[in-house]
């Protein structure tokens, strides 16, 4: 689901496989049309002592508001209570302590004694308490805020505009904050890694949407100069609570060209290797390939049916879809086979991914046969269908065009296709302002199944943009959200999968592949699937 939102992010982490691709596709189109051949950034720091990186600028200032980002958010800027270290393990980040209690519903945080905000003033429990607030404040109308913090007691009603407080999160006193959640649920501290729960300051964000671009954060490097279009500089936080980074500036140039060759001709550190050149980088002859670090994302590409309007409300035009869809010769031609087809809904290396699952196979006798079964007696009988997609103007990219040939050619059925601003691409979606078919996809934020089952996929959820909606399904989640048998627990998540996988509410495709370049003197990088703030445990050697 998300796009390029910050900078830093161009390594290829968004949250969402669909976002990222198609942050490639529209940025290469800029890049062709508009970049200099060889751009001369004046930049105020020495570049010896910085990681640079090229990446991308959203034109949405909500893009960058933790409360409201739908990708990683910026980690360099803001932290929260708990984050994910470098394998993915829960560590303590601005809470250097919690208890657990009530039966696995109260959580007793103590904030760190030298957690303070750039400007130096002291990280209290209040501070958590008013970002939480106003995340879930009905003004601001955040569409992640009941993804991520509604498992805490009182969050939905203050949502929903039903109460003034969230019942749940009490201020002991300045270091110690209390929050109870409505069941005992294993996945509740990594729901806290999202930014959603990220502190911020309430003078800072009291100064208007602009606040944005001089962000008084807790994290690791401050944001100390943005010049829109041209770059942004990030400068270690010498008091950061758990020390300062070893690097003292981040760089980010904005649309400076071609990540690869930006890397070969040394202007950036780390890079993203686009489709068209991950076979050279894999080349053994090629110098660059020494410098490659490879890796499987946590994610699943998807198409989203939306199961609410015809012809999408028939489970047999889902499946006939799908079935008319030829998964292996999509990633052999369009990916050029870097990517992992997708049966279904778990990627591989996250607790619950199934070797075994059979998904929908590529049958398009059976599709048409499924399409004449439908209520809408086959493709004569299909209302018009519209696929909603992210990009500009009328430009259609290679993955619409495949499945709309495919879905014309096994199916007979011919697909009118309309682009929306990439930029606020998401908050269409979330409003509903989509047709019958759209992009869509996940990344994990952590590496739990019920990260994509239940977070997607249960009845009235907020990321369950197609309305979905099985009770049996529901049930088999809402039991596994607690149940404390871990191996009990994966195998009802693999069991939901399959229930998905049958029902068809989205089309899977892929599973994307990680390439990055990384210059030899950056040292301490290592491959996350997973956005972390990285950089604070990495150092420059002989840049």
């Amino acid at each position: 689901m998300d796009k390029f939102i910050t900078a830093f992010q161009s390594k290829g982490r968004q949250r969402t496989a669909i976002g990222s691709l198609m942050f490639v596709l529209i940025t290469s189109l800029f890049l062709t049309a508009s970049a200099p051949s060889s751009p001369d950034f004046q930049i105020g720091v020495p570049l010896d002592q910085a990681l640079v990186y090229n990446g991308g600028e959203s034109a949405n200032p909500r893009d960058y508001d933790p409360a409201t980002t739908y990708s990683s958010g910026d980690k360099l800027v803001f932290s929260g209570l708990v984050m994910l270290d470098q394998n993915l393990n829960i560590r303590p980040d601005l809470a250097e302590t919690w208890e657990v209690s009530g039966g696995g519903t109260i959580y007793t945080f103590k904030i760190r004694e030298n957690a303070r905000f750039h400007n130096g003033r002291e990280v209290t429990a209040q501070d958590v308490a008013f970002s939480w607030e106003r995340a879930a404040s009905p003004e601001l109308a955040s569409d992640t805020v009941l993804t991520y913090l509604a498992d805490i007691v009182g969050v939905r009603e203050k949502a929903l505009g039903q109460a003034e407080n969230i019942s749940g999160v009490k201020v002991i006193d300045e270091k110690t904050l209390q929050v109870t959640i409505d069941a005992p649920k294993p996945y509740f501290l990594m729901k806290l890694t999202f930014p959603t729960s990220y502190v911020v300051d309430e003078e800072n964000v009291s100064a208007g949407e602009e606040w944005v671009r001089q962000p008084n954060g807790t994290g690791p490097y401050k944001l100390t100069e943005w010049r829109s279009n041209e770059y942004i500089v990030y400068t270690a936080n010498s008091d950061f609570y758990l020390g300062a980074p070893s690097i003292p500036y981040v760089v980010v140039k904005i649309y400076a060209g071609d990540d690869v060759r930006l890397f070969e001709t040394g202007d950036i550190d780390v890079a993203g290797v686009g489709l068209y050149d991950v076979q050279r980088m894999l080349n053994p002859a090629e110098p660059m390939s020494r410098n490659l670090v490879t890796g499987v994302n946590l994610c699943t590409s998807y198409v989203v049916f939306d199961a609410t309007v015809p012809p999408f409300d028939d489970v047999n035009v889902r499946k006939a879809f799908s079935m008319a869809f030829d998964r292996q010769r999509y990633v052999d031609v369009l990916y050029r086979g870097v990517a992992l087809p997708a049966v279904g809904l778990y990627p591989p290396g996250l607790p619950g991914f199934d070797y075994g699952l059979q998904g929908l196979p590529y049958d398009p006798a059976q599709a048409r046969e499924l399409l004449k079964q439908s209520k809408y007696g086959g493709p004569e009988g299909l209302p018009e269908i519209t696929y909603t997609n992210s990009g500009i103007g009328s430009y259609i990219g290679g993955t619409v065009a495949a499945l709309a040939e495919m879905w014309q050619t096994n199916l007979g059925v011919t697909i009118k296709v309309e682009n929306l601003d990439y930029n606020f691409y998401y908050e269409q979606i979330f409003s509903g302002n989509h047709g019958q078919i759209f992009d869509g996809g996940w990344c994990a934020d952590y590496p739990d199944p019920e990260n994509f089952a239940d977070v997607l996929f249960h009845t009235g959820v907020p990321q369950n943009h197609g309305g979905y909606s099985n009770p049996e399904l529901d049930a088999l989640l809402e039991a596994a959200r607690i149940e404390p048998d871990v191996t009990k627990r994966i195998a009802m998540y693999q069991e939901a999968e399959r229930t998905i996988v049958n029902d068809a509410p989205v089309l899977f495709t892929t599973h994307s592949l990680s390439y990055e370049l990384v210059q030899p003197y950056v040292k301490g990088y290592v491959f996350t699937p997973i956005t972390i703030p990285l950089e604070r445990y990495m150092w420059l050697d002989g840049k």
